[in-house]
């Protein structure tokens, strides 16, 4: 039966004369304890944050005085009672409501301030399954729910970072908050327990193995605002999921401007496609710019490295991204700071490095202190019209991969290991994708074209501008391995990469037309091999 509104108006302001506090993480509760008493408010209190507020010598009332009902089953039973949610969600100028209140005795309260159980925490630090089941609170969000309802009457503060408001309201209004005040924590209220569910069900599913649950829901906590979004007229921010997985939003800004709602993109990109390569086989280089590579190669030093890639395409680095998969030393740093770049990001980085990059004030660095692991499981998510699409991360590695040769002529080890290498990056490459590696360096890179034979052509004429900045006398296509991302459709993209001096080429296979394509490499003697696996990347 729907619930009829009795539209009794809300009260501009309402007199704070007793308050629940109920906290976790009691961070400045004893201070707003104090501050509440100080102004002659009534203090209700639970378990640790009683003990906390009297050790104090703060006169404190525990709950269950007010109950008559003592805390039972660990604690996990002692505010769901009539008497705690009756003085919450009591309409203060209904008449039954205060019938009720006065037949069962049970006293309004005022202020709610409540805090969660650290399920998130307990997630991310790898908790066994009895362990997060029993970090998930249960009576804090049932008051916090209860309190934001009746927002008419009853303030509810679930951060914090809001006691400093709240205290100010009350000495500025002779202990009172105003409605509007009290609207926005309940806003902020639903949203908190509405992000604290959303990874209760989450953890649910993945234990579970359950991979497309009947509900699903994404909840982010607020990292920062940002000045706008892709372009100045959007609004953004950044919100953090709790996804313990080292990268953009678990790095440590050393210097530099805030990073703009593009630059966190492209970051994430780059250290995802850089993690790719583990640094014991090397250190390595990604440059990124508008999410796609525009260069990545390996070396024998990491400044080798920084400069092979740097060399794939130098015109499209300006203001690009660079990740790198290893300490960023000096030698490295010395050479960065050459070409205006926004943000670098490595997994750490020494004191000689940091001085030299503190000469460009506004370049970003991040310090992460770890690679994320490509093979890791996960979720990635992206809204359309109405709709969220979910996805399983792509954590398919070409390492792990059955290689079928399906020409007469097999690749030599060399081409075998660009072969792997190009395929590597060209998962990280837009749709269509075709990239050509010679050497552990990228030669040419070809994104996001309608046409699959347009990324090859695209990609062989950035080989060729490149190779004149070099000063070389050919493109480093020319003994390359190519790869695709998805399978070759039709012989001419191959014929485009082949012209371009390409000698092996990778690709996933299962088109109709595989055959035409297999003989097309027979005969200019192109070594070709099948992964099986596509990468598709919109």
């Amino acid at each position: 039966m729907a619930v009829v509104s009795k539209k009794i108006p809300a009260p501009d302001k309402v007199k704070v004369k007793t308050a629940l506090l109920s906290v976790f993480d009691k961070t400045g509760i004893v201070e707003l304890a104090r501050a509440l008493s100080e102004q002659g408010v009534r203090l209700l209190s639970t378990g640790g944050t009683h003990k906390a507020i009297a050790a104090a010598g703060l006169a404190v009332t525990d709950v269950s005085e007010v109950t008559n009902f003592p805390e039972i089953m660990d604690g996990r039973v002692k505010t769901l009672h009539p008497k705690v949610h009756g003085g919450l969600l009591a309409i203060r100028d209904d008449a039954e409501h205060q019938a009720a209140m006065k037949q069962h005795g049970i006293e309004g309260i005022d202020l709610a301030v409540i805090n969660l159980y650290p399920f998130e925490d307990v997630r991310k630090a790898g908790g066994d399954y009895p362990t997060t089941v029993e970090n998930i609170d249960i009576g804090g969000p049932a008051m916090i729910r209860a309190s934001a309802k009746n927002h008419a009457y009853v303030t509810t503060l679930t951060d914090p970072a809001d006691y400093a408001e709240l205290l100010a309201q009350l000495s500025a209004d002779a202990g009172q908050t105003t409605y509007d005040f009290r609207k926005r924590m309940a806003a902020k209220a639903f949203a908190r327990t509405a992000a604290y569910d959303a990874m209760i069900s989450n953890w649910f599913a993945e234990a579970l193995d359950i991979a497309t649950p009947r509900h699903r829901v994404i909840g982010g906590v607020l990292r920062e605002e940002m000045r706008y979004g892709e372009n100045p007229h959007q609004k953004a921010a950044f919100y953090l999921t709790g996804e313990n997985r080292p990268g953009v939003s678990t790095a440590t800004l050393i210097q530099g401007k805030q990073l703009s709602y593009n630059n966190i993109n492209d970051t994430d990109a780059a250290y995802e496609l850089v993690a790719e390569f583990l640094p014991e086989k090397g250190p390595a280089c990604a440059i990124i710019k508008h999410a796609n590579p525009c260069g990545v190669a390996t070396g024998p030093s990491l400044v080798e490295a920084y400069k092979r890639a740097l060399a794939c395409d130098s015109t499209s680095a300006f203001g690009g991204i660079i990740a790198l998969n290893s300490l960023l030393d000096a030698a490295t740093a010395e050479e960065i700071v050459k070409l205006f770049t926004e943000v670098i990001i490595a997994p750490d980085v020494t004191e000689e490095a940091k001085a030299i990059i503190a000469r460009k004030p506004n370049l970003r660095l991040l310090s992460v202190g770890a690679l994320p692991d490509p093979r890791a499981a996960g979720l990635t998510a992206k809204t359309v019209s109405g709709g969220l699409l979910v996805q399983s991360r792509d954590n398919a590695l070409v390492e792990d991969m059955e290689l079928k040769v399906v020409t007469k002529r097999a690749p030599t080890a060399q081409e075998l290991e660009d072969m792997k290498f190009a395929f590597r990056v060209a998962k990280h490459v837009k749709s269509n994708a075709v990239v050509y590696t010679k050497d552990g360096q990228t030669a040419g890179i070809g994104a996001g074209q309608m046409s699959r034979v347009d990324s090859a052509r695209i990609a062989a004429i950035k080989a060729e501008e490149a190779a004149k900045a070099m000063g070389l006398a050919e493109p480093l296509t020319r003994g390359s391995a190519v790869a695709s991302e998805a399978f070759l459709p039709f012989a001419d993209g191959l014929l485009s990469a082949i012209a371009a001096g390409a000698t092996a080429v990778i690709q996933p296979g299962g088109s109709m037309r595989d055959q035409e394509v297999i003989d097309a490499a027979n005969e200019h003697n192109v070594a070709m091999v099948f992964t099986g696996v596509r990468h598709f990347r919109h």
